[in-house]
């Protein structure tokens, strides 16, 4: 692991406060929850467990951790306050870790865990486990006297799964490594009793990411299995436009249930895409475009098109509108291409450079002319605006594909793995 990058010691961690962005506690830190993985791979660190105001105890997601240090973790100022439950995939650093016995691999000689220490990886937002604090001896009255000394996640044993066991625990571990696309290929295909205990041992993000790439069959199932407050979670973390097709497949009753679920703001973004047909541009777009206003820069484009969590379709242009902008927005004004925001110095104004003739879709166009328009102008997105003007969305060229293959097009061995065996 590169030097330089951030490392923390976990004890100096407990109890610090978590703030969100306008300085505002949310609560104090009070665990960090990892994951064991597959192929001697260190630990990676999922995200905290924060006591809230109400001594509540919820799960704090690294997705949602912009900054750590020794005195304070900061928020992107999100968080769900649903209670947190310990998952089978998941451990406990200080309730699991510390004072563990274990051995050095080396030697085999007994150590005792004191400290560990968690790193981020270079250029990613990913923190894993780096090095364990240890002290030799076995403990009681003789512990204190005992010599300590800093080692490698690897020189200690017992924090790695097995390459093919076949519990829930390491099949999400041994998921870890494959794109969503794939996970969701090797669930199609296990059976409905293991799709379930898989499914309930992924975390709310990258189950949401995997129900993405499933068909709507196995999506309903899945979402049909986990209790009602964690299926609203799984659905506020999916694209508004997935959730929307998933919720769509669902009786009234308990679509109508779900969304109560929802935060109000997250279930808004559902509730206007429910309303369009579903092959039209309006069912089809994503109602989180990258929107700038017309006094950014390149500079603050390029920011905003390097979010890591954003899809390449997404990331390939930003949309420039008159206030507000969230959708839907302001006057549509039109659109920068990320190719000519490389082409400009960073303090150009986004304004200056708008590519506005492209014009934008209605809600009510049908999908085979979304098709041909970004077929004709060699597009990957496509602005929807409404009647007076204000973009409410733009469709990717994805989310057209998902609509035009064939329904069993998932069939198809598209990753030369075989997965299929592994966990029936």
């Amino acid at each position: 692991m590169a030097s330089g990058t951030p490392r923390v010691f976990v004890s100096h961690l407990s109890g610090v406060p978590v703030f969100d962005p306008n300085g505002d506690q949310v609560g104090r830190v009070r665990d960090l929850v990892a994951m064991l993985r597959v192929g001697g791979r260190p630990p990676r660190l999922l995200g905290f467990v924060v006591e809230v105001i109400s001594r509540r105890r919820i799960f704090l997601p690294m997705t949602r951790v912009t900054g750590i240090d020794s005195g304070q973790v900061i928020t992107t100022g999100v968080v769900n306050m649903r209670r947190f439950e310990q998952r089978p995939t998941e451990r406990l650093i200080l309730g699991e870790f510390l004072d563990r016995r274990v051995q050095l691999v080396e030697t085999g000689e007994e150590v005792t865990i004191l400290d560990v220490a968690i790193q981020q990886l270079p250029a990613r937002r990913d923190w894993e486990i780096d090095k364990y604090f240890v002290r030799k001896g076995r403990g009681g009255a003789l512990r204190r006297k005992g010599e300590t000394l800093t080692v490698d996640w690897s020189a200690v044993s017992g924090f790695s799964l097995e390459e093919h066991g076949q519990g829930a625990e390491s099949l999400v571990a041994t998921f870890e490594r494959l794109r969503p696309t794939d996970v969701a290929n090797a669930l199609h295909h296990l059976s409905p009793k293991r799709r379930a205990e898989v499914a309930a041992a992924l975390d709310d993000d990258r189950l949401a990411d995997v129900l993405e790439e499933l068909p709507e069959d196995d999506q309903v199932e899945i979402i049909g299995k986990l209790k009602e407050e964690r299926a609203a979670d799984v659905l506020e973390a999916m694209d508004p436009d997935d959730a929307a097709d998933l919720l769509s497949e669902l009786p009234e009753e308990d679509k109508e249930r779900l969304l109560m679920l929802m935060r109000p703001d997250d279930a808004a973004d559902v509730r206007r895409l429910l309303a369009y047909e579903e092959r039209t541009a309006g069912g089809l777009m994503t109602t989180e475009p990258i929107v700038l206003r017309p006094d950014a820069t390149v500079a603050d484009a390029l920011a905003r098109v390097r979010r890591s969590d954003l899809s390449p379709a997404l990331a390939a242009q930003v949309y420039v509108c008159r206030p507000p902008d969230e959708t839907p927005t302001g006057k549509y004004l039109g659109a920068v291409h990320f190719q000519r925001l490389l082409r400009d110095p960073p303090f150009t104004l986004v304004s200056s450079i708008l590519d506005s003739d492209l014009v934008p879709l209605t809600p009510d166009t049908p999908l085979s002319v979304v098709t041909s328009y970004l077929a004709a102008y060699n597009l990957v997105s496509v602005p929807v605006v409404d009647e007076g003007g204000a973009l409410l969305g733009a469709v990717t060229v994805d989310d057209v594909l998902d609509h035009l293959l064939p329904e069993d097009w998932r069939e198809t061995d598209i990753h030369g793995e075989e997965w299929v065996a592994r966990g029936r």
